[in-house]
Parts: structure tokens; sequence; C-alpha cells
């Protein structure tokens, strides 16, 4: 029997694959000193892309929301995700920008990292490392799967050999973006990877994609895994991960034990359930086994987005041609790992190769980068004639005359013209100004979230029963609030 240790995704990956990152730090004050009395090892909170969203969408300062979130949890280490080249902008973020992102993160208050490089770029994942570690912070070295006949388990076993071997990571992350690890193959991958982890614990993550991963989870521990990744009911599931209710439920009956408070769990999910239904965000999901899924391995988050794309322009029809086109097109780029920034640039030309009828006849730059070796070496090489495709466009030559820069702390400082406010220094390099700007004069942001537990809702909602209106929207400065019935 084993003792499992849980870390919470409700607030990152639950709002990220249900919410699109677009949580507020007033939409969760009310219950987060529950959940940090809950009993997890860790929280995850977010990084860069929660910061941009709610920049944009939002109008909401994150630095002010993370200070008020981080105030309220002051008993579980709180935990940011970095993506080794490129968390503070989609494409490349140059070294030292990567490096002061991880310092202002520590200085906020996070103490916890998982790293990850899709391409496994280890010596830029043990740069960051020593960041974080300079504020006593766990590391997580973080290995993405996916299936395709080169991801082999000898090929992570490899991963975990050079991740493990770096003594600033603490622990080792398998994590399943789409859902696909079953139990024939879990059977041979934990254990290769525990073979090669010199003992340092392993966190598991799947995303509920097949509805299967409560089933892998299981399967996990059986062969070594002792860290399960969960959010409690409300925002688990569908194509975020696997629910803490269940979970503790699962490892109580096979005999396992746990910290996990699970009287406390219910409070949370109902208050999650309630603004995300205020808000008009997805809650209470669940996806039946598709198959389809095995082949284009789209992430939860992504699926979102390709619906967004298709729908501008009135295609949304044609996604089942898209998920195909997917599962070709990442065979065409080498299998390239489907997280960020791959899924997207994966996905966005699958979309234009539908859109515009004739494939890789409009190519976005992060595809020629990738191509031309710029996030590192593809784990199996590019079609031969999709490469000739993309070489042959003129924006090419441009791009590999210009290879990504490396500016140093103070050349960015200048640039942007922040001075020595750093935090300020991250959001400039992140979103336009006239976005921060917009921000800004939306005031800090709120201590709470209006549900449909406040009298005005309420009368708003009976409203709407009597006049038979399909939803209401009400926006302010603060708020962006829509009504379903």
């Amino acid at each position: 029997m084993a003792h499992i240790k849980f870390l919470d995704e409700t607030m990152r990956d639950g709002q990220q694959s249900l919410w699109g990152m677009q949580m507020q730090a007033g939409m969760v004050l009310p219950v987060t000193p529950t959940i940090d009395q809950t009993g997890y090892e860790i929280i995850s909170l977010g990084g860069s892309s929660l910061f941009e969203v709610l920049i944009k969408r939002r109008r909401e300062d994150p630095w002010a929301g993370m200070d008020m979130l981080v105030e309220s949890m002051p008993r579980t280490p709180l935990r940011a995700g970095c993506r080794s080249n490129g968390s503070v902008t989609f494409g490349f973020t140059p070294d030292a920008l990567m490096d002061l992102w991880v310092e202002r993160l520590c200085v906020h208050g996070m103490r916890s990292f998982w790293l990850y490089d899709v391409l496994f770029n280890i010596e830029k994942m043990h740069r960051l490392a020593k960041v974080a570690k300079r504020h006593n912070c766990q590391i997580a070295g973080t290995m993405l799967f996916t299936l395709s006949p080169v991801h082999t388990d000898e090929y992570y076993a490899d991963k975990a050999d050079k991740l493990s071997a770096l003594p600033e990571v603490d622990s080792l992350l398998l994590y399943d973006t789409g859902g696909v690890l079953d139990r024939e193959r879990i059977s041979t991958l934990v254990p290769a990877i525990k073979a090669k982890s010199r003992g340092k614990p392993i966190e598991m993550h799947a995303n509920n994609m097949l509805g299967q991963s409560a089933k892998s989870y299981m399967d996990a521990i059986e062969f070594g895994v002792t860290v399960l990744h969960t959010a409690v009911r409300s925002m688990a599931n569908g194509p975020s991960i696997p629910s803490i209710e269940i979970m503790t439920k699962n490892v109580e009956m096979m005999g396992h034990t746990h910290n996990i408070d699970v009287s406390k769990l219910k409070q949370v999910s109902d208050h999650f359930e309630r603004v995300g239904k205020a808000a008009g965000f997805l809650v209470n999901q669940h996806f039946e086994y598709d198959v389809t899924a095995l082949r284009h391995q789209i992430p939860g988050g992504m699926m979102g987005t390709l619906r967004s794309q298709l729908s501008d322009q009135k295609m949304l029809d044609r996604l089942p041609e898209v998920l195909e086109e997917v599962g070709t097109v990442r065979r065409e780029l080498g299998y390239p790992g489907m997280a960020t920034p791959f899924a997207q640039i994966v996905g966005t030309i699958a979309v234009l190769n539908i859109v515009t009828g004739k494939r890789y006849s409009v190519v976005p730059d992060e595809v020629i980068q990738y191509v031309a070796g710029f996030y590192g070496d593809p784990v199996a090489p590019v079609d031969e004639n999709v490469m000739d495709k993309i070489m042959s466009t003129p924006r090419a030559k441009e791009i590999l005359a210009n290879p990504p820069e490396q500016p140093d702390v103070d050349e960015l400082r200048r640039r942007h013209g922040t001075g020595d406010d750093d935090d300020e220094l991250i959001l400039r390099a992140l979103v336009p100004s006239s976005d921060i700007d917009a921000m800004r004069k939306s005031g800090p942001p709120a201590r709470d979230y209006p549900t449909l537990s406040s009298p005005e809702l309420e009368a708003v909602s009976n409203l709407m029963k009597v006049v038979k209106t399909p939803f209401v929207q009400l926006r302010s400065e603060q708020m962006d609030l829509t009504l379903r019935r």
C-alpha cells in the first residue's frame, strides 16, 4: 500500500481547460482559505497565459490578484508553470526575461515550479531551476507525454535520467495532455521512468479527454506514481483532470492513504459551480471515449481555440476534418508533443489548410521557426515535401536571416521604458501597452464575484423565466457576467 499525495489544479488546469484562463482573484477568494486547509501537497495557480488573459479579457491586474491569492493561502506551497524558452511571449522569450519572470514569481510568493520544454532543452530548464532554487522552491522536471512512433519508453527513460540528475529537480512530472495513457503503456512507461528517477517522487497529470484518466491514475499508482493532480468535481473531467472526490475514494478503496480532508471538498466545488454558472463558463464536464483523440491528441485547453477559429470562418461544421488534419500535420512536422506552443502551431496549420483548401499555402512564422530548429531539434525528421513548401516561402528567408535575439535585462528595460519596475516590464513584454492602460483604468481587483446567491441576480434570473430570454449579459469595468436559462 502507498501514501498518495495530491496536488490541486482547480485554479490552474481546471480553469484553463474549462474557463479559458479567465479566473479572476475575486472569483475564488471566498474559498481559497478552505483550499489551503484541505491537505494538498501543492496548489497550482498558473503562469503567463493567465496573466495575458486577465489583462486582455478581464482588465484585471494579475500581479495584484496573485498577491491577494498568495496572502489567502499561507500554509500550502503555491506552484507556477514555465515553458523554458517562451513563457512570457508565445514564441521566444529572451533568456534574461525568462529568468526575471521566474524571479518575480518567487518574489510574489510562488514556492514550486513545474518546468517543461516540449523538445527537452534540458539546459534551459536547468537554468530556470537554479533561479527558482535561490528562493527554496520545489522543482518538478516535466516530461510531456505524447503517443508517436518515436516517443518510446526508452525516449522518456532517457529524459527522466537527465532531469533527475539535476540536483535542483525534486520530482519528475509525467504530464499526459491528451489523456491517452492506458494501463498497457503505463505498465512499461512508469517503471522505465522510475528506474531512472534516482528515487525522486513521480507525479502524474492526465487531462481526462477520453474519460479514462482516473483509471490511468490508479494504474500509475500500482507502478510507482505517488503524486496525483486533481481538481474539485465541478472543475474536473472533460478536458480538465480527474476529480479529487473520486480519486480520494478510489485510493481509499484500494487501501492507500492520503492527507485530504474530504469534508472540505463540497464547499469548494459548490462555490466554483456557482461562479462558473454565473460567469457563463463550463462546469461539471464529462467526455465519452472517442478514439479520434488518440490520433489528434489535442490538449483540453486547445479544443476551444480550434472551435473559435472555425466559428470565425463560419466553418464549425468542418471540425471533424480539422481534427483529422491535425493528426496528419503532426506526423508531417515530426511528431511534436501536443503542448504549448506546438499544439497551437499544429492546430493553426490544420485550420489554415482546411480553410484555404491548399495545404501549407499560408505558414505562420512559428512554423518556420520550428522546422528551422529555433525551438530545438524536432523529435523526428520533418516530411521532406512539407519542409520544401515551408522553406520556399519568402517569409522563411527573412526569418532564417533574423534568429531570435538575446537582449539583457537592462536593454529590455530601456526598450519598454519601465525603469527598475520589473513587474511592469513583464506585463509590457507580455501584452500591448493599450491593454495595460485599459486594465489600469478598471481599478484594483474585486475581492468577490456576484453569483446567483445575491438577491439582485436572483431577481434577474426570475425575470428571465417570465420573459423567456435565453440569457442576460451584465457588463461593467469590473464585471462581465452572463446569466443563462
